[in-house]
């Protein structure tokens, strides 16, 4: 789908037309998103969609692999052991236990991790890399890294790339001290 096709499913409502009424019981008047806000939202919206599409794009044609390997691989190659608690690893992901654990045995059977007991704790799993998935990343990461690089700070200036940061990073302080799901 092209971006000019995207952006049309997202029309900007007229100016004339007032915002919905707050459901009954929402207490607080909602403050709506101006033009500007709405616009950026939604580009920011289609953008992490269009990097998602095209990075799942990229690493199935280069490597195999879906951007939701790479990330579960990348941080296993993230520790000096390559192995991580599921409950950890599902915390770093911000994802539910139950999608973790699904996603590891398709994973397990593709021989790009296996799981094991956790010596010290006999309720608590690991997720451990293999020597299969640590071959798929370093097959997967050169040409990733790249389209990563192309399509993002190859474009963007040094106060950009600074503003981008600073952005996510206050954004995700405050999904954290709100006790937002993904950080629980």
């Amino acid at each position: 789908m092209s971006i000019r096709s995207r952006r049309d499913a997202f029309p900007t409502p007229p100016p004339e037309v007032p915002p919905p009424a707050a459901p009954a019981g929402a207490g607080a008047a909602v403050s709506w998103l101006t033009r500007r806000e709405q616009r950026v939202w939604r580009r920011y919206l289609l953008m992490t969609s269009q990097l998602t599409v095209w990075m799942n794009r990229q690493l199935a044609a280069e490597a195999g692999i879906s951007l939701a390997d790479y990330d579960v691989l990348v941080r296993l190659t993230d520790t000096p052991e390559g192995r991580l608690r599921v409950t950890k690893l599902a915390r770093e992901l911000s994802w539910e236990q139950s999608r973790l654990s699904h996603h590891v045995a398709r994973m397990q059977r593709r021989g790009l991790v296996a799981r094991e007991e956790c010596a010290d704790d006999g309720r608590g799993a690991l997720v451990v890399l293999t020597e299969r998935g640590r071959a798929m990343i370093e097959q997967a990461a050169p040409a990733h890294v790249a389209f990563v690089r192309e399509h993002v700070f190859d474009m963007l200036t040094e106060a950009q790339v600074d503003a981008l940061d600073a952005i996510a990073t206050s954004v995700l302080a405050r999904l954290a001290a709100d006790d937002h799901p993904s950080s629980a």
